[in-house]
């Protein structure tokens, strides 16, 4: 099968009608009818049922158009990028950081990836996950690093790093004094909480609680890490956040949470069925490559 003919099978798939299709590829019908035919004789299969205003595609048809997509995808790809190796790739890639741990995480990417490619520029976007979602949705960025959990159906993710979620407080808390810089979950019970203002996160720490017949008290909701430390430290409640959102502040006492699986995840994300520029798609596979 060759790409031409794929690309003339992808079309008449997606169009349902060989006169559109014809049309789309500034081609003559009867040629394209011919070559859609002579494919299904080299299969050996029937792709599409005939009707008299429109085609349908049967299931063989459905088979092979998804994985034509695929096979055009990754030929388009692969030629793209011998096409920039000789140049030299370029471009600017443009990627959303959560707070926390993102930033270190990504620094190391960013630096590794611009020492092989020199030309290539980064522009970095800082938010709370669901910011960042609205970003990628409306284009200003291409890829991002959120915190877990995320809609599956609306992007592509894979783990790149996770931490302990860790309880912020005052000296003044008697929780402070308690021996060692860890916490359960059960000691938390009743206490005044201020947690990401992120639902998904609020979802998380509800069944966190459920295990321990209790319901959090949210008392604060915020979108800004920053502010973690002004709150704790002056106990309006226990901040809940990653480690990494601890600001030096001599009020404050940090106590990570010990219970199994007492952590936030960190994913690579971006919007699933939308075409990246080649250098979003290298940096992609560099940074799969190197956590794999």
């Amino acid at each position: 099968m060759e790409h031409r003919i794929l690309r003339y099978f992808v079309t008449v798939a997606e169009e349902l009608n060989i006169t559109r299709a014809a049309e789309k590829l500034n081609i003559s019908q009867p040629p394209l009818s011919n070559q859609i035919r002579a494919l299904e004789q080299e299969l050996d299969t029937v792709l599409f049922i005939r009707g008299k205003r429109h085609l349908q595609l049967t299931d063989s048809g459905k088979l092979l158009y998804r994985h034509a997509k695929e096979i055009l995808s990754l030929a388009d790809k692969t030629s793209n990028e011998i096409k920039m190796m000789g140049k030299g790739m370029n471009g600017t890639i443009s990627i959303g950081l959560v707070e926390g741990s993102a930033p270190d995480i990504a620094s190391k990417w960013i630096a590794s990836f611009m020492q092989r490619h020199p030309d290539i520029r980064f522009r970095i976007m800082d938010g709370n996950s669901d910011e960042l979602i609205e970003r990628l949705r409306s284009g200003l960025i291409n890829l991002a690093v959120i915190t877990s959990p995320c809609d599956q159906t609306l992007l592509n993710s894979f783990k790149v790093g996770r931490e302990k979620m860790t309880a912020f407080m005052s000296l003044d808390n008697p929780l402070a004094s308690l021996p060692g810089d860890t916490i359960n979950l059960s000691d938390l019970k009743d206490q005044p909480l201020i947690v990401p203002s992120r639902e998904a996160v609020n979802d998380m720490l509800y069944k966190w609680f459920k295990e321990i017949d209790s319901e959090p008290h949210i008392v604060c909701k915020m979108d800004n890490y920053l502010d973690v430390a002004a709150l704790a430290g002056w106990n309006v409640g226990i901040s809940l956040f990653p480690r990494t959102s601890y600001v030096l502040n001599q009020r404050i006492v940090a106590k990570e949470i010990v219970n199994s699986g007492r952590f936030v995840e960190y994913l690579f994300v971006w919007l699933k069925g939308k075409p990246l520029p080649v250098a979003d798609e290298s940096f992609i596979d560099f940074v799969r490559a190197g956590i794999s």
